[in-house]
């Protein structure tokens, strides 16, 4: 195993097996052939554009000029797909449906489906570090047993989504008291230190993410308290430890390793002489469709 096979994990797709949807003119979502199938059932919102046997793009019709139109469109939508069991649930939080940035939303759609329609998702991790006086430690959680997603893999001491109407601080704020019981004041010293995207090819769909990430250096006595059951256990390792449970293992819940890999970069502990260092660098920042 390697830092490039974590990454490469993260990326795997073939766009031909995706087509563009499009809401005027914008590509706001990648669409599988069974989803595009199942839009074909909704002929007054979405119009299926083929050139001889070959699909180009699915494109949503007439759509209403106002956000919260477009959003009860999609919403009803999903909830038809949801109740056939095509979608498997809801989550609850709202996420923007964008070409670009979250600030160009379009509309809204609940978080669960935003991979069914390949519609690009953003969300915050946060490496927690101490630095004692034989190096840096990091805080590292292990997900609970009933999590839907990745259970009991090892995952960041704060990481969650980004959903619509709460700016990056406010959400920050909110998944650290949350995730390990920490105080504004605290979450607030967090350094802004980049983002990374990738795109995969899941059992739900395609996603291409958009993640913020943050490093924050906690006192020596600081101990987290998961407050949201999404976390069952801390662990504080020395960061050596981390690195090679990310380069050598399938520990960690997948998206979890580019935060790491570019947290060991910026802090040397992948060298500028490693073979790959320069594919590792480009691989944490992949074109999204």
């Amino acid at each position: 195993m390697s830092f490039l096979d974590k990454i490469h994990a993260c990326n795997v797709w073939d766009p031909a097996d995706f087509v563009p949807l499009l809401l005027g003119g914008e590509r706001i979502g990648s669409l599988r052939q069974s989803a595009m199938d199942h839009l074909r059932r909704w002929p007054r919102y979405f119009r299926v554009e083929t050139h001889c046997v070959q699909t180009h793009c699915v494109e949503w019709i007439d759509p209403p000029t106002d956000f919260d139109a477009r959003s009860a469109v999609l919403a009803e939508v999903v909830g038809c797909l949801v109740e056939e069991g095509v979608l498997t649930h809801l989550h609850g939080e709202l996420y923007p449906v964008t070409a670009g940035n979250r600030d160009q939303a379009r509309c809204l759609v609940d978080r669960a489906c935003a991979p069914f329609f390949g519609m690009r998702a953003f969300g915050q991790h946060l490496n927690g570090f101490v630095r004692t006086p034989t190096g840096i430690e990091m805080w590292i959680g292990r997900r609970s047993a009933d999590r839907r997603l990745y259970p009991r893999r090892l995952d960041h001491l704060v990481a969650g989504g980004l959903p619509y109407g709460l700016s990056l601080i406010e959400n920050l704020r909110k998944e650290c008291q949350e995730e390990a019981g920490m105080s504004p004041q605290l979450a607030d010293q967090a350094v802004p230190v980049g983002a990374l995207t990738y795109c995969r090819d899941s059992d739900r769909g395609l996603k291409p993410d958009v993640i913020y990430c943050y490093d924050l250096e906690v006192p020596e006595d600081f101990q987290p308290r998961c407050h949201d059951g999404e976390v069952e256990t801390f662990y504080r390792m020395p960061v050596e430890e981390v690195r090679d449970l990310v380069r050598d293992s399938d520990e960690f819940k997948l998206n979890c390793n580019l935060v790491i890999i570019d947290f060991l970069i910026r802090h040397g502990l992948i060298l500028q002489t490693d073979p790959d260092y320069l594919e590792i660098i480009r691989g944490l920042r992949a074109p999204l469709p």
